[in-house]
């Protein structure tokens, strides 16, 4: 799945750009028994459920002027499951984006199996559809940050 970008708000379109990257995390272990995490292209391996992967989105203004409140969003890919987000200041919706936040501050609805009044719960990682980002100060001209989550394969 693609990012999104958007100034907000904004009626021109934004200077800043968003590069995705994606690598499967694998551990490894030499003759010697010593580990060593190493990421790879999905290209590069079969993809299998529980392979970590590691998404990575570089956002770069390449205008002129401060971007300032600007925001990223991404949606879950179907075949990952969200693990985590390496910005504390990032949210995440459970409902297809219609809702954002802390996951910890989210609830889910759910229709118990037997067909009763559907029950509120606090959401988990499996009930992430989107992460985003607001940038908290102005990207300035030229300058080039790193954003980070990370998904396991279902």
């Amino acid at each position: 799945a693609q990012p999104t970008a958007a100034p907000a708000p904004a009626a021109t379109p934004s200077p800043v750009t968003l590069t995705s990257d994606v690598k499967i995390e694998r551990v490894e272990v030499d003759a010697a028994g010593k580990e060593t995490v190493t990421l790879h292209t999905p290209k590069s391996v079969v993809v299998v459920p529980g392979d970590k992967v590691l998404f990575t989105l570089e956002v770069k203004n390449t205008g002129a002027q401060p971007a300032a409140g600007f925001r990223a969003t991404n949606p879950m890919p179907g075949p990952v499951q969200f693990v985590s987000v390496a910005e504390d200041w990032a949210e995440v919706s459970v409902d297809g984006g219609n809702v954002w936040g802390k996951l910890t501050a989210l609830k889910v609805k759910t229709v118990p199996a037997d067909g009763t009044a559907p029950v509120e719960r606090a959401a988990d990682v499996a009930d992430v559809t989107h992460v985003r980002w607001l940038f908290p100060d102005a990207i300035a001209p030229g300058d080039t940050r790193k954003i980070s989550y990370r998904g396991v394969i279902k």
